[in-house]
C-alpha cells in the first residue's frame, strides 16, 4: 500500500522543473547529435522544456527533470480567461490580477488564462483538475465523471458525465457532494447513476478559480468558484418547473468513502451536518470527520433526508423556479468542528457576488503565477508551462480553519490514535495562521521538483510546507512522508520530509528554529524512526535486501549531515556523513550497477532490469541515484567516458518508449521519481553537452503532450546549487519574494534559441564570463542576469572548467 503512487501524480508534479530555468521549445528543424549519440529520440518536435535546472543537492545533487507549459486540447479562452471549446478565439481573458508578482516595475500577465484543466485529466487522479479552487485550497469544488483515485478519477475529459459535483477532492479526501436536478427527475436510492447527467464540452468552460457546465438531462447551467474553505455554487434553471439539489453524504467518492452523515435544516436558507471520511485507499486515520455549513439566497420548500447502507444523505425542494431563475448556494467545510465551519464562511464569503468571488479566484491565480514570467516558445508549450504551475500550487490542501485550528489524529508515537483532537497553528498577529497545514500525497524524492521549484519562485511555500511537517513531528512524534487530514498515512519510504526542511534552510527559506528542525531530522532518521533504518543499516551501510531504500537513507542522511555542519554539531556531522557513504556497499564493480545485498553480504539480484529490491525502480534506473557522489560513483565506474557511456546508452534504449516506462520497467523512466535527474548528470561527469540534448528530447518526448491523455507526461547542501542545461523560452524572469531573497528578480535570458540549436556555447552571469554549467543558490538569491548562447552544435569545452561540486569533489571555500 505505501507504494501506491500513480504515474498520473509524478507527472502532474513532476514535469515542471526542468523547465523553470529553461525557455520555450520550438517545433520542427532538427539538431546535430551529440558525438558519440544517436540522433534516436529527435523527431518533428525536438525543442524541449530545457533546463537551468534547479537542483539537486548541493555538494553534488542533481537537479530535477521537469517541464511545463502546455496547451489546451480543443479550445481558446473565453472572456472570464477561461478554455471554452465553444469559444473558438481569445478573447482578453480578464486581465490585470491585483497583487503584483513582486516587481512592481513588471506588468503583470494573464497567465491563468493560458492553463489548460483538460490536460491528462483522461489519466488523472481524483484531485488532478479542479478548476474551480484556490492556491493549496481546503475546497476543490468540481464535477466528477469517474468515481475511483486513480487511472483517470475524478474529472475525466473523455467522460462527459457528471456523477456530482464534490467539494472535497484531495490526498484521501473527499465528499460533501451535491447535484441540483429539475422537474423531480432523480432517484435518490439508485445514487449516482439515479441522479447522473451528461454536458457537452462544447459549452464547457474551465481556468483556474471557475468551472462552468451545463446538465443535459436537467437544463441546468452550473457555475463554480471558491474561496480557500468555501465553495460557491450558482445554479440557472432554463425551465420553469420544481427543482432539487441532492446533497449526498454517502458512499464511495474517488480516493476514500463517506459514511454516518448528518445533516439538519437551520432554516429554508440554511444547513449544516458532518460525514466521515473512511476507507483512504492509502492509509491515513481509520475515520475523519468533515463538517460543513451550506448557505442558500433562495428559501428550500423542504429538506428530505434518506437513508443508504452508508448512513444519511438529504435533498432539498424547491416548489418552483421559473425560466432563467438563479439560485446560489455556499458550502463551507472544518476538520474541526461546526462552528468552525461557520466561522470559515463568515470569514471568507459574507456576500453573495458571485462574480467578485470568481474574480479574486482568477486574480490569486495571477498573482501567483505571475512570479515566472517567459517569453518564446510555441503557444502550446507556454499553455503546457503554466498549466503544469498550476498543478505544483493546485495538488495538496491546507486543513487548518482561518482561526488556525487544525485536527490532530495522531499518537504522538509516529501513528494515529484515530482520535480527533484540535490544535492550534500559531498565528500571526492579525490572528492569521503563520502557515498552512497540509493534506499532501507523499513528498518522496520530491528533491528533483517541488522543493526546488517551490525554493525558486515560492519560497514562503517550501516555508510553509516546512513548517507543516515540522509541526507534524511536534505533536504526532514524526514527519510523514505523506501527512493525511491530520494523521499518519506512512506511504512510500524514507523520511523525505527530512529534505523538504533541509531544503528549506539551506536556501535561506525558512522561519523555524532550525535546531529545533534538525533534532526532529536526526529522531526520523534514527533507529526507530520513520525513515525505517535498522541497526544493520547503521553498522554494515545498507538495507537488507533493498537497494532502493538503502539509496535513499544514504542521501537523506547526507541532507542531515549538511544541516549539522551549518549548526555546528561536528558529532552529528561526521556520524551522518559515515552514513552518507553506505551507498557503496551496494555498487557491484563487476558489472558496474547497483545491486541490493542480503545480510550476509549476497547480491540478491544479478538482472539490472528486475524490479526485486528496490522501489518503483530498477538498477538500470536507479544506480544513478547518488546526488551527494556524483564524482564518487564516476570514479567507481572507472571514469567520465565509461560512466557517460553507460548512461548515454540507457537513454537511448529507452527513446522508443518516449523515456516512460511502468514502476521497475526500462533503463531511463521520467514516470516516476526515481529517474528524474538523469538527464542532468553529465554535467557531472564533464560531458554537459550530453545533459543539454537528452534533457530537450526528455521534454520533447515525455513532458510535450498537450492533450487530455498526453502531458505527463533539491537543494539540501550548505551551498546550495543549480544546474544550467538547455532553455526553450527566450527569457524566463522569476520575481524573488524579498522576505527571503534580496535580489529582485533573477533572468534567465537565451540567444539563437530554436529547435536545432539546442547546445550552450557561451554564458554569462552578471555580466561575467561563466565557464561552468552550475552556479550558486547564493547567486540567483541575490538577484542578478543569466545569458546563454545557443548553437546546433556542442561546444565540448563549455561547462568543464569546474564541474559541479559532489561530496568526492567538494565545492572550494
Amino acid at each position: 500500500m505505501r507504494l501506491g503512487f500513480s504515474i498520473a501524480r509524478t507527472r502532474s508534479l513532476g514535469a515542471i522543473i526542468t523547465v523553470i530555468f529553461l525557455g520555450g521549445c520550438t517545433s520542427g528543424g532538427s539538431a546535430a547529435p551529440p558525438s558519440g549519440s544517436s540522433a534516436g529520440g529527435m523527431g518533428s518536435d525536438v525543442g524541449g522544456m530545457a533546463n537551468v535546472a534547479t537542483g539537486g543537492g548541493s555538494n553534488g545533487g542533481a537537479p530535477l527533470s521537469t517541464s511545463a507549459g502546455a496547451t489546451n486540447a480543443a479550445g481558446a479562452t473565453d472572456a472570464g480567461g477561461g478554455v471554452s471549446s465553444a469559444a473558438g478565439a481569445t478573447n482578453g481573458g480578464m486581465g490585470g490580477a491585483a497583487g503584483a508578482a513582486n516587481d512592481p516595475g513588471v506588468p503583470q500577465q494573464d497567465y491563468a488564462s493560458k492553463v489548460n484543466p483538460w490536460i491528462e485529466s483522461n489519466k488523472g487522479r481524483w484531485f488532478f483538475s479542479t478548476p474551480a479552487a484556490m492556491p493549496f485550497g481546503m475546497v476543490k469544488l468540481t464535477p466528477h465523471s469517474k468515481n475511483q483515485d486513480q487511472g483517470g478519477g475524478g474529472y475525466n475529459y473523455s467522460v462527459p458525465t457528471a456523477l456530482g459535483f464534490c467539494h472535497v477532492h484531495g490526498w484521501m479526501s473527499t465528499g460533501l457532494c451535491v447535484m441540483p436536478t429539475s422537474g423531480g427527475n432523480f432517484n435518490v436510492t439508485s445514487g449516482e447513476d439515479g441522479w447522473k447527467s451528461n454536458y457537452s464540452h462544447a459549452t464547457e468552460t474551465v481556468t483556474p478559480g471557475y468551472h462552468k457546465l451545463h446538465l443535459d438531462k436537467y437544463n441546468i447551467d452550473v457555475e463554480l468558484t471558491t474561496t480557500n474553505r468555501v465553495g460557491f455554487s450558482r445554479y440557472t434553471f432554463d425551465q420553469t418547473g420544481s427543482a432539487d439539489i441532492v446533497i449526498n453524504l454517502g458512499g464511495p467518492a474517488g480516493p476514500a468513502t463517506m459514511r454516518n452523515g448528518s445533516l439538519t435544516q437551520i432554516s429554508p436558507t440554511e444547513l449544516n451536518g458532518y460525514y466521515d471520511r473512511t476507507n483512504g485507499i492509502w492509509g491515513g486515520p481509520t475515520s475523519v470527520r468533515t463538517f460543513f455549513v451550506i448557505m442558500l439566497d433562495k428559501p428550500a420548500s423542504k429538506l428530505t433526508t434518506y437513508q443508504n447502507t452508508y448512513g444519511s444523505s438529504g435533498y432539498l425542494t424547491f416548489s418552483s423556479v421559473t425560466q432563467g431563475e438563479v439560485i446560489q448556494m455556499k458550502a463551507a467545510i472544518s476538520y474541526t468542528s461546526l462552528d468552525n465551519a461557520r466561522a470559515n464562511l463568515q470569514a471568507e464569503l459574507n456576500h453573495w457576488d458571485f462574480e467578485l468571488v470568481r474574480k479574486a479566484a482568477h486574480d490569486e491565480w495571477n498573482r501567483m503565477l505571475n512570479k515566472i514570467q517567459v517569453t518564446g516558445g510555441t503557444p502550446d508549450q507556454q499553455v503546457k508551462f503554466y498549466t503544469d504551475l498550476w498543478h505544483v500550487l493546485l495538488g495538496r490542501e491546507m486543513t487548518e480553519d482561518v482561526n488556525g485550528a487544525y485536527p490532530d489524529y495522531t499518537n504522538g508515537k509516529g501513528g494515529n490514535d484515530n482520535v480527533l483532537k484540535v490544535r492550534n497553528v500559531p498565528l500571526n498577529v492579525d490572528g492569521t495562521p503563520k502557515f498552512h497545514i497540509y493534506n499532501s500525497d507523499a513528498f518522496w524524492l520530491t528533491m528533483w521538483n517541488l522543493n526546488t521549484l517551490w525554493g525558486l519562485a515560492w519560497p514562503e511555500v517550501l516555508d510553509s510546507v516546512a513548517n507543516s511537517l515540522l509541526e507534524m513531528g511536534r505533536v504526532g512524534g514524526a514527519m510523514d512522508r505523506g501527512p493525511n487530514l491530520g494523521g499518519y498515512s506512512h506511504i512510500m519510504t524514507g523520511a523525505p520530509a527530512s529534505m523538504v526542511v533541509a531544503a528549506a534552510y539551506e536556501t535561506g527559506a525558512y522561519s523555524f528554529d532550525p535546531m529545533a528542525a534538525f533534532q526532529q531530522i536526526k529522531k526520523d532518521q534514527s533507529v526507530g524512526g520513520i525513515e525505517g533504518v535498522d541497526d544493520f543499516y547503521v553498522s554494515h551501510g545498507w538495507m537488507q535486501g533493498n537497494a532502493g531504500e538503502t539509496l535513499e537513507d544514504s542521501f537523506e542522511d547526507w541532507c542531515a549531515a549538511q544541516m549539522a555542519n551549518k549548526l555546528g554539531l561536528t558529532a552529528d556531522y561526521t556520524e551522518f556523513m559515515r552514513r552518507s557513504k553506505g551507498w557503496q556497499n551496494v555498487y557491484n564493480p563487476d558489472s558496474k550497477f547497483i545491486f541490493p545485498k542480503d545480510a550476509n553480504g549476497n547480491w540478491t539480484s544479478s538482472d539490472p532490469l528486475s524490479g526485486a529490491g528496490w522501489v518503483e525502480a530498477n538498477s538500470w534506473q536507479a544506480t544513478w541515484f547518488t546526488p551527494h557522489e556524483v564524482n564518487k560513483l564516476v570514479q567507481l565506474m572507472g571514469g567520465s567516458d565509461t560512466y557517460c557511456t553507460k548512461l548515454d546508452s540507457a537513454f537511448k534504449m529507452s527513446v522508443a518508449q518516449d523515456f516512460a516506462f511502468g514502476y521497475g520497467s526500462g533503463t531511463i523512466s521520467y514516470s516516476n521519481q526515481p529517474g528524474c535527474a538523469d538527464a542532468h548528470l553529465f554535467n557531472y561527469a564533464g560531458k554537459p553537452w550530453l545533459s543539454q540534448y537528452w534533457v530537450r528530447q526528455v521534454q520533447a518526448k515525455t513532458y510535450g503532450g498537450v492533450t487530455p491523455d498526453l502531458a505527463v507526461q533539491g537543494t539540501c547542501g550548505s551551498k546550495p546549487i543549480l544546474d544550467v542545461t538547455s532553455p526553450i523560452f527566450d527569457t524566463v524572469r522569476i520575481a524573488l519574494n524579498p522576505k527571503y531573497y534580496p535580489g529582485g528578480q533573477f533572468v534567465i535570458t537565451t540567444k539563437n534559441n530554436s529547435a536545432a540549436n539546442m547546445y550552450i556555447q557561451s554564458a554569462t552571469l552578471n555580466g561575467q564570463p561563466l565557464d561552468n554549467s552550475w552556479f550558486l543558490h547564493s547567486q540567483f538569491s541575490a538577484g542578478g542576469e543569466l545569458d546563454l548562447t545557443l548553437g546546433p552544435q556542442p561546444n565540448q569545452s563549455w561547462g568543464v572548467k569546474q564541474l559541479p561540486p559532489s561530496d568526492s569533489n567538494p565545492l572550494p571555500n
